[in-house]
């Protein structure tokens, strides 16, 4: 099938944080074989990686020609606001070889237990698209000083009102709380303290 663009190439990188400079160490090696881009996955609630944005923004300063992108940035823990302002700011340093994939969400308990709303299926995807064009509202140049998220909110639906996940610090300490109480699977993947019971 022809997308009307060349063929290019990545290496997926897991960031783990274990050796932090490994991750980096394989960027510049993927860079120094040619390659088009490197892309890293994003799990804000796996203790053992680095933090994705970090990550990225490190290695974006650590290389020259290729291209960075999440794998995908998991977007129920990144506002999207937020998120549209950082992957601007990361393509105006990097030059413009920032790729911005977005995810919908899969691991829910660990999600949730990071102050994450749960979401169904359906949920997930409408909250992806409502995302999307959020983001592209903001990235708007035709509008002097650019769109404010305020203005851009109004092109999200009520529905996605009630999908924003909790703002208080409460709730999240709640959930915290719950999924640290579970086995140590459940913990490492909620992102508790080692010494959490």
């Amino acid at each position: 099938m022809d997308y009307g663009h060349t063929l290019e190439f990545g290496a997926f990188v897991t960031p783990a944080a274990a050796n932090p400079q490994a991750p980096v160490l394989l960027a510049q090696v993927a860079e120094a074989s040619g390659l088009d881009l490197v892309t890293f996955q994003d799990h804000p609630y796996q203790p053992a990686f680095l933090d994705t944005w970090t990550l990225m923004s490190y290695v974006a300063a650590r290389t020259e020609r290729i291209r960075i992108s999440p794998n995908v940035l998991n977007l129920p823990l990144r506002p999207p606001a937020v998120v549209a302002r950082a992957a601007a700011s990361l393509d105006l340093l990097s030059d413009g070889r920032f790729d911005l994939g977005l995810g919908a969400g899969g691991f829910w308990d660990a999600i949730e237990a990071m102050g994450g709303a749960r979401l169904t299926p359906g949920q997930a995807v409408t909250a992806l698209e409502e995302g999307i064009d959020l983001i592209r509202e903001l990235w708007r140049t035709d509008v002097r000083g650019g769109s404010s998220p305020k203005a851009a909110s109004t092109t999200r639906t009520a529905r996605s009102a009630a999908l924003a996940p909790p703002t208080t610090s409460r709730s999240w300490s709640a959930r915290t709380s719950r999924a640290c109480s579970r086995s140590p699977a459940a913990r490492a993947t909620a992102g508790c303290p080692r010494s959490a019971t």
